[in-house]
């Protein structure tokens, strides 16, 4: 939300007498600069002191430019967005295929008591391996592709083959057939992107937002110096009022109640001087943080160089909802976070129901080794198998020996309590986003029709407070002209000079008020409003 801009002169802090005196010469002081120079800008009685405030010189597109680098909230936007990039890229990998590799080496030695066993102690080694390749398909099809080697050498005197070479490889499949196919698949795949929008969006809003969370902080800074300007305006005209009145007093004029009465406006007059003085420094630290940078030593607080703009290009408020509507990053930043509920929500529905995969596998067998004489009986048997591993490998990957099997699988949870339940569960959650991302569209609403309204007001605001200014001013005027012809009292002086006070108090508001306005309805409309572009061109 916008904040007013408020400014005190905190008068309510002293009596009656000090509020009469502050004003009386506050006029005194800008009726005298008028008067030598008619045609002056409203601000040209503070130029003197505002050229000679010390501090650290900053315009406003340095301070942005420092902010976008150095803003913790911006670095803390682009963080959470790298992160849910990350977790796009990790989704995404399930979909990758994977290699693998198995191998197990088995040594045993066991005793035996049949006669087929070939021997009293059959020793047998073993040498087993697998490799190959497994993935996931964004359809929810699982398949894996491997190969399979088994090396066994005995000492069995039955053993046609030592060592021998048995091979087989498979390709096998299963696919969900009531699984929601892709929906459910891609189910935390579609969920990250969503989210990974929402925070691109969210980090892009949040470098528009610095940019105008430190124009309204530099817009604060700049009536900052213009109310010390005012106030140390208020304190030398102090200081010049005790001198006038010790010199009239030791003339005899008035009496030492009179110097009294002075010297207690002058003190006040220190007190709210030093009041501005802090205020100046804290408004300028508060720029600092947002900013990421402070002042080089010596130097206590940043000056402002820029003015805020007198002019705004203004457009019909329907056309601004419209950019606000189609371009304000907030907003996409919802209906991404409500996308990416909803794809959990459709995935829900089809997890909710029976499991129902088909499976199959399409493969090929191998056999291989080197061949051993086996006596049995009065016989001498020889196996017609014959060759090295490769041999056996070359028989599977060929298919020399096929095989193959097809096959359904079904679960089905009774009552289906489960599924069901995350699926209103996510329902509800998709009701929670959709209504957020109403919220959010009624208050942008809001704020571009109250920008719009300060901006619309804002030329005519700005003329009326110069036009009040000048008028109070000429006031001043002619009222010291009938105060020291007689014609006019001091009370009625220190009414003309609380108006002439209040009207550079209301047009340091409208310079202000505007420029909050321009760069708030840049930030709704996420940088579409070009009407602020009068901002870019500030000296």
């Amino acid at each position: 939300m916008l904040r007013p801009y408020s400014h005190n002169f905190r008068i309510n802090q002293v009596g009656d007498m000090t509020k009469k005196l502050i004003l009386v010469f506050l006029a005194l002081f800008l009726s005298q600069a008028v008067a030598q120079n008619p045609q002056a800008n409203p601000d040209s009685a503070l130029v003197n002191i505002l050229e000679q405030l010390a501090g650290k010189p900053l315009g406003l597109q340095d301070a942005v430019k420092q902010a976008k680098q150095n803003a913790t909230s911006v670095r803390a936007a682009e963080a959470a967005y790298l992160a849910a990039r990350g977790a796009v890229r990790r989704e995404a990998g399930l979909f990758d295929p994977e290699l693998f590799f198995a191998l197990e080496y088995f040594d045993q030695e066991q005793p035996t008591a049949s006669f087929f066993a070939g021997a009293p102690i059959l020793t047998t080694t073993q040498t087993a391996g697998s490799a190959g390749l497994r993935m996931q398909l964004p359809t929810g099809t699982s398949l894996e592709a491997s190969l399979n080697t088994v090396r066994l050498k005995t000492n069995s005197a039955f053993a046609f083959l030592n060592p021998q070479y048995t091979t087989f490889g498979s390709l096998s499949l299963r696919q969900p057939l009531l699984g929601g196919f892709h929906v459910s698949a891609r189910k935390e795949l579609a969920r990250a992107e969503q989210a990974m929008k929402a925070a691109k969006a969210r980090y892009d809003q949040e470098v528009l937002a610095i940019r105008t969370q430190v124009e309204n902080s530099y817009w604060d800074l700049y009536a900052a110096e213009r109310d010390y300007a005012v106030q140390q305006l208020t304190r030398d005209q102090a200081d010049a009022f005790l001198h006038e009145t010790e010199s009239r007093a030791r003339a005899g004029l008035i009496g030492p109640n009179q110097v009294a009465n002075a010297r207690t406006f002058l003190a006040e007059q220190e007190i709210l001087l030093l009041d501005r003085d802090e205020q100046l420094d804290r408004l300028s630290d508060q720029l600092a943080s947002l900013i990421g940078s402070r002042p080089e030593s010596g130097q206590r607080h940043f000056i402002t160089t820029d003015d805020p703009p007198g002019e705004f290009l203004l457009v019909d408020v329907d056309e601004l909802l419209g950019k606000a509507i189609r371009n304000n990053l907030d907003l996409h930043a919802a209906k991404a976070d409500v996308e990416a509920v909803r794809a959990l929500s459709k995935a829900a529905f089809w997890q909710a129901m029976p499991r129902v995969d088909l499976v199959g596998s399409l493969g090929g067998n191998g056999l291989s080794g080197m061949p051993q004489d086996v006596i049995f009986g009065g016989d001498t048997l020889r196996s017609t198998v014959s060759g090295e591993l490769n041999d056996a490998l070359s028989q599977s990957l060929k298919r020399d020996y096929p095989s193959w099997s097809v096959g359904v699988e079904v679960s089905v949870p009774l009552g289906l309590r489960s599924g069901l339940g995350e699926k209103s569960r996510l329902n509800a959650e998709v009701v929670i986003a959709e209504q957020r991302y109403i919220q959010v569209t009624r208050l942008l609403e809001e704020l571009v029709r109250a920008s719009y309204r300060e901006l619309f007001h804002g030329q005519r605001r700005l003329q009326a407070a110069r036009e009040g200014v000048e008028a109070a001013q000429e006031q001043v005027r002619i009222g010291l002209i009938e105060f020291q012809n007689g014609r006019s009292t001091a009370f009625e002086l220190v009414r003309l000079g609380a108006d002439l006070a209040v009207a550079q108090q209301r047009y340091t508001q409208a310079l202000v008020r505007t420029a909050k306005a321009a760069a708030s309805l840049r930030q709704l409309t996420s940088g579409e409003y070009d009407g602020s572009a009068a901002v870019e061109n500030v000296h």
